[in-house]
């Protein structure tokens, strides 16, 4: 008895060996004609890249444009002899856009113009930069306004699977993450989900997650937005791109690396208004704070400042620059990369072999400078020049890989400098953490454990200027709050060290002493270290000691 054929099934076959064969020809064409080849069925329509192209025109033209970023719109088109194509391209360069050409399938085309359809239904975005409406935001900031109600928010989104919602998936979790002051947003892919994380106060915190399949639209308007390849998955990329919020331009730094199940991405987020704060406010005890004052207006040395990753250096290097800003002041930085433009300073960026900090730092002194920021100092080359330029009637400001203020000096002979340049140039050594800050509101006063109270008095007894210390340190501040969702803190606040030159110190260190040895030396001076700080700020109510235990080192036992 003969079996039936199956006519069905042996159709779709071929109808995917035959769509397969379609993008392979693509592919290899691409190659003749010098373009990159997409697959559109892999990425996502930006429904305001369509609309710079008219539906009919588009027809005509066999293109479609399907993203864009600022002025450069990536353009899919199927045959490069299409006699409209170079009046389509003159248009769209007279418009200001800078076009990219991706050759694509005749499916893929039709994938493109099928969206033209959802055009009504999206809501247009401002040319030129990434945005987000006033009145969008308006609604979202009060829809956003916690991590659950994003979460919810985000699920039900994806769960409709609308098209022109579903293209709108980034611009959802941006509005989320300005609406709670989030540093850094995480999209991380794992088997079968994508895991959506915020950076809040410092904390990672997960925030949702959703289909694998939905990933590509937010990968791919990601990469277009910061000027990636879209094609190269195998590699770590990085770009930026800009937001307009209430009349601001906030730039989005993106970074991704390739892992197991696709590309994660981290994108911080760089608003002015984190920075737009007074030395004053960032936390740094009154005590330091008069005697830092007093330094910077020197007429030459240097301040560095220490700390890892995220612990607010350019924010307080920010701070001191515009504190000492003035028409008669001429300041010069060399950064990498520019993370927040200020006004009244000329600002350089590092590029990649043509404009080191080094090459930067030799062009700034023959500018002119009063003041010169450096934004890291990494080898012996920069520290050289620093070194010399704060030698010469500039004071420059500049940031270091190390733990603590002593650990300044050891860094620089490890560098290569001769320690017996440090009492003449170095002004300042500075280090410093975040903790988060307590919600007045949200917060209680308890007794300390009694592994606890032996911390705070170890740690207290050292203080040189007793006046510093409270009354009593017999209790301290916790969160309470009644919602699980609220964590207690919001904000942070800085816990600073210093250590001051002055010819005890630069005769000490001529013979390039151990950092242990260093920080004996400082405590003569009287300022308090990290986690003196932190604790007074932890019995001040200003954080807990939790907080401050879990950030900065403690003497071992």
């Amino acid at each position: 008895m003969s079996l039936p054929f199956d006519t069905s099934a042996e159709n779709a076959k071929l109808g995917e060996v035959r769509a397969k064969e379609e993008e392979d020809v693509a592919n290899i064409l691409s190659k003749k004609y010098g373009l990159q080849y997409t697959d559109l069925s892999m990425l996502p329509i930006d429904v305001d890249a369509l609309r710079l192209i008219p539906e009919e025109k588009a027809r005509a033209s066999e293109a479609a444009a399907f993203d864009h970023a600022a002025k450069k719109v990536s353009v899919a088109i199927h045959n490069p002899h299409n006699e409209t194509l170079p009046a389509l391209e003159k248009d769209l360069a007279a418009r200001g856009y800078q076009v990219t050409k991706f050759l694509v399938s005749k499916k893929s085309l039709e994938k493109a113009f099928s969206r033209y359809a959802d055009l009504s239904f999206a809501a247009e975005s401002r040319v030129g930069v990434f945005d987000i409406s006033s009145k969008e935001l308006s609604t979202f900031s009060k829809e956003l306004n916690s991590i659950p109600a994003i979460r919810n928010f985000i699920a039900k989104t994806t769960a409709e699977k609308k098209s022109a919602e579903v293209s709108r998936l980034l611009e959802y979790i941006l509005a989320g993450a300005f609406s709670l002051k989030v540093s850094d947003v995480h999209l991380e892919p794992e088997d079968g989900k994508i895991r959506l994380r915020f950076r809040l106060d410092g904390v990672l915190t997960d925030v949702a997650e959703f289909d694998a399949a939905l990933y590509r639209l937010v990968d791919s308007r990601i990469k277009i937005l910061s000027g990636m390849k879209l094609n190269v998955r195998d590699q770590a990329q990085d770009g930026r791109f800009s937001v307009a919020l209430h009349g601001t331009e906030i730039e989005i730094r993106a970074s991704l690396i390739p892992n197991a199940y696709g590309e994660s991405f981290v994108m911080r987020i760089l608003d002015p208004n984190s920075i737009q704060v007074s030395l004053e406010t960032l936390g740094i005890h009154p005590k330091l704070l008069s005697r830092l004052l007093v330094e910077i207006q020197r007429p030459n040395g240097m301040l560095l400042t220490t700390g890892p990753t995220g612990s607010g250096k350019t924010t307080t290097l920010y701070s001191f620059l515009r504190k000492m800003q003035s028409p008669e002041i001429k300041v010069i930085t060399v950064e990498d990369p520019i993370e927040y433009h200020l006004e009244g300073i000329v600002q350089t960026q590092v590029t990649e072999k043509k404009y080191t900090f080094a090459s930067g730092l030799r062009s700034i002194v023959r500018q002119d400078p009063d003041v010169i920021m450096v934004g890291e100092i990494r080898d012996n080359e920069t520290a050289s020049i620093a070194i010399q330029a704060a030698l010469t009637g500039h004071f420059v400001f500049s940031t270091l890989h190390t733990n603590n203020a002593a650990g300044t000096f050891p860094r620089f002979a490890d560098l290569g400098i001769d320690p017996k340049e440090f009492a003449s140039a170095i002004t300042v050594s500075m280090a410093q953490r975040l903790v988060r800050r307590l919600k007045p509101e949200n917060r209680k006063q308890i007794p300390l454990t009694d592994k606890q109270k032996r911390m705070v008095e170890r740690l207290l007894s050292t203080v040189e200027d007793k006046s510093l210390l409270p009354t009593s340190i017999d209790r301290a501040w916790i969160p309470d709050t009644t919602s699980e969702n609220d964590t207690g803190y919001h904000g942070r606040v800085g816990v600073y060290e210093a250590i001051f030159m002055d010819d005890e110190l630069g005769a000490f260190l001529r013979d390039n002493p151990s950092e242990a040895d260093i920080a004996k030396m400082a405590r003569k001076q009287g300022n308090l270290t990290m986690a003196q700080d932190g604790v007074l700020k932890a019995l001040a109510g200003e954080t807990s000691l939790e907080e401050v235990f879990s950030t900065v080192d403690l003497p071992r036992d």
